[in-house]
């Protein structure tokens, strides 16, 4: 419109041309006038992207908006091209990779093969998630969003790059990101401004419960008798066959060395790859949980969905309140705004209602982190702070307030090679102390931890993924691994899997606190080094007055990493947590080429980023 306004002196004079443009214009502005349908396509790993764009659909739908989300591998990708507005809510894992359900549609939109414009009848936003102490912070937000303009797309706004690690967490970004976004769309559906939202919505499922005499739904984990590879939606109840502690009893920390049996199970895996799980609430919460809202646990029910989504996978029908509350949602995790959102409106209690509209409003959120966030306050915990509001909770909501348990993934820390039909991985258990009375747990590793095959037989369903860590096919390309703590996990594997393929350029920079407390693997490592399999280096923090870390070992030996780098080719590798320690190590790298190789601060650090994008530098880290 605004161009052939700005044209009129050319084409006045063609009353024809004249009218059809006029027609066009009428036509395209009633489009624009109509509500539009939204699609919130997600890209989700530990559920806060999924739970991210719950809240935009929610957002939408009380504005009596018709919406749909999905996660972005579920998507028929091929609709982008008819679809008027989709909001990208997209997380980043690892080392910049996108998450697990959204790897399909990556490899889809970055085909060369697409033509430019594909996308230009299309209205969208890209909201990121991301970790600012990882290096590719945001990494698939910003490479998504450079992508759609590629292909012609109109993005309503900048991309936005939400940051775990702000005090107030990803909303920090995501609030006023949201208030442009809509700001964008009532400007071009004005229509949108005048709708009033409506409080609450209607539950996505409906519980059925069951007339007839009470009994147990049998949710024991079956064997699988056709032999298809373990997934997500298909995990393998393997048999725990070890549950180890390796930590001194003194030690502050208990670490656990698991061991499964993995026969008949079709699982094969490679050094740098990873088991996945999904853990177990424990008994007593369950209890609590079902006291709270007054559940019989032994209740059977029925799911109906209330539109137009599926019943969940993973729940039995009929399922027991036991099943779903001990297997299915997550009540001891840290409670994000949207639950306290949706808790308000149920709240009959005054002041009850005011704290949790103020916890789920964005001037509120200072209020919630040291409510919630700081002390680590679970979702239990809350429900039974607010005690009236719990009461007049309805069962059909329990899915819209409570995620799905997510999966936690464990490097494995065994080879097939050493240990045919097993997969072993090393735990740290989670255990901490906050302001609240009872000590903070991790779910999975506390689950884990209680699990005692001498109690009687165990399984626990897993399935295995690969790995962001590459090792060298090459029999004579040198390995340096650093691996502190639980880091060392996949450097056992690829030390088991490379010295049985008669691969023994190995070296192992390894640190802990203690010699005698916490040195994982340490009789392991004795006997490749007298094999002549492995050159180790050890830091031991706490042993001496002055702190020793992996990096400072990494700056002692600055000789022997240049030549194997540099005239080697060798590989480097990083695991373990992200907070300092891989900057660290980096840092003491750069310095070694500096200090060996001769150049200069600059060139180092291009060195450094080669290997990075060559592969031969690689790192794996968690925060």
């Amino acid at each position: 419109a605004l161009y052939f306004n700005s044209h009129s002196a050319c084409w006045k004079h063609i009353p024809c041309l004249s009218k059809i443009t006029e027609h066009f214009v009428i036509l395209f502005l009633s489009v624009k006038m109509s509500k539009p349908t939204l699609c919130v396509l997600y890209g989700s790993q530990t559920g806060t992207a999924q739970d991210t764009a719950q809240r935009i659909a929610r957002q939408a739908q009380r504005r009596k908006l018709q919406v749909q989300v999905l996660p972005l591998d579920s998507y028929n990708v091929a609709n982008l091209i008819s679809e008027s507005l989709v909001v990208f809510v997209c997380a980043t894992t690892g080392q910049g990779d996108p998450p697990d359900n959204m790897k399909n549609f990556w490899r889809f939109v970055f085909r060369k093969s697409l033509p430019v414009g594909s996308l230009s009848r299309l209205d969208c936003a890209i909201l990121g998630l991301g970790d600012s102490s990882y290096p590719k912070f945001n990494f698939v937000a910003k490479k998504l969003h450079k992508r759609l303009l590629q292909l012609g797309a109109s993005v309503l706004l900048p991309v936005g790059l939400a940051d775990d690690q702000h005090d107030l967490g990803s909303d920090a970004v995501i609030d006023p990101w949201l208030t442009s976004f809509w700001e964008k769309v009532f400007a071009l559906y004005p229509s949108l401004a005048d709708v009033v939202p409506c409080c609450r919505l209607p539950p996505t499922y409906t519980f059925h419960f069951l007339d007839d005499v009470k009994e147990t739904t049998d949710d024991r984990l079956r064997i699988p008798t056709e032999q298809t590879v373990p997934s997500q939606s298909r995990p393998f109840p393997c048999r725990l066959v070890s549950n180890r502690r390796v930590t001194d009893v003194s030690h502050f920390q208990d670490v656990r060395h698991i061991e499964f049996d993995i026969t008949g199970s079709s699982i094969e895996f490679a050094a740098g790859d990873v088991v996945m799980m999904r853990p177990c609430n424990a008994s007593e919460d369950v209890e609590q949980f079902c006291q709270l809202l007054r559940l019989d646990p032994d209740a059977r029910f029925t799911l109906r969905p209330t539109d137009h989504n599926a019943v969940p996978a993973r729940l039995p029908q009929p399922c027991t309140v036991r099943h779903l509350m001990e297997s299915y949602l997550d009540i001891s995790a840290v409670p994000r705004r949207s639950f306290f959102e949706l808790l308000s409106t149920f709240a009959t209690n005054e002041l009850e209602r005011d704290k949790l509209v103020e916890f789920s409003s964005a001037a509120g959120q200072d209020e919630l982190l040291s409510y919630c966030n700081r002390p680590r306050r679970t979702t239990l915990e809350v429900l039974a702070d607010f005690p009236h509001t719990t009461a007049e909770l309805k069962a059909d909501y329990l899915l819209d307030l409570f995620p799905e348990i997510q999966p936690r993934s464990f490097s494995i820390a065994s080879s097939l090679q050493a240990h045919p039909r097993r997969l072993q991985i090393l735990v740290a258990v989670v255990h901490y102390k906050t302001k609240m009375y009872k000590p903070r747990k991790g779910l999975c590793s506390s689950w884990l931890a209680s699990l005692d095959p001498a109690q009687g037989e165990v399984h626990v369903p897993l399935w295995v993924k690969k790995g962001t860590l590459k090792f060298p096919k090459e029999k004579d390309t040198p390995v340096i691994m650093v691996g502190p703590g639980t880091g060392v996990a996949p450097f056992r594997s690829a030390l088991q899997e490379r010295i049985a393929e008669g691969k023994y350029a190995n070296i192992l920079f390894f640190g802990c606190r203690s010699e005698s407390k916490d040195f994982y693997f340490r009789s392991e490592w004795d006997e490749m080094m007298k094999a002549g399999h492995l050159t180790l280096f050890t830091a031991f923090s706490r042993d001496q007055e002055d702190k020793v870390y992996v990096q400072h070992r990494v700056r002692e030996n600055a000789g022997l990493l240049w030549d194997l780098i540099a005239n080697k080719s060798a590989c480097f590798y990083i695991a373990g947590n992200a907070k300092e320690m891989p900057d660290a190590v980096c840092d003491a790298l750069k310095e070694a080429f500096q200090k060996e190789g001769g150049v200069s601060a600059e060139d180092a650090e291009q060195m450094l980023a080669t290997m990075e994008r060559s592969g031969q530098l690689q790192s794996e880290t968690w925060s």
